[in-house]
């Protein structure tokens, strides 16, 4: 069994880029990140998904979604920014198709937003993916097939007006 300090230091990036990845804020991205590796470490006995990631990755997207519920009973935020810095790992990457990019990834349902993230940005196979997301196999394969769809369709549009 990790201890806490490996399990953090093994997926903090991974959770962090998924939690900036839903919220598009970084302070809110830590909040959920900090509070993901407290109640996985509190509940660590209690594991539900095949890999730790995935468990992780759940707690970070049920606590994002806790956050955004708790926020429409509140009101929302007049001051919402997308974080505009690119991942590390995408750093190649045009700066500003990545925005472009995830400016339409924050106008998805967020459902269909977490599935192609955790697909493309943390390489999770779809099965886990539907576990996370508790639908089933082909509902994950078919929201991921029509945000890439879309962000094609979003890209060649740009292009054409070019």
């Amino acid at each position: 069994m990790l201890t806490f300090q490996e399990m953090y230091d093994l997926y903090f990036a991974d959770v962090y880029r998924f939690a900036l990845s839903l919220a598009g804020d970084r302070h809110e991205a830590e909040d959920v990140t900090s509070e993901t590796f407290v109640r996985a470490w509190v509940n660590k006995d209690r594991i539900r998904t095949e890999t730790l990631k995935a468990y992780l990755f759940t707690i970070a997207r049920n606590l994002f979604l806790e956050q955004r519920r708790k926020q429409k009973s509140h009101g929302l935020l007049s001051d919402f920014h997308v974080d505009p810095a690119p991942a590390p790992d995408k750093v190649a990457e045009s700066r500003a198709e990545l925005i472009r990019v995830q400016n339409l990834l924050q106008t998805l349902p967020e459902a269909d937003r977490t599935a192609f993230v955790l697909r493309v940005y943390h390489d999770l196979p779809y099965a886990e993916i539907a576990r996370v997301l508790q639908i089933s196999l082909s509902a994950a394969k078919v929201r991921i097939h029509r945000v890439r769809r879309r962000l094609i369709t979003t890209c060649i549009d740009k292009e054409a007006q070019q």
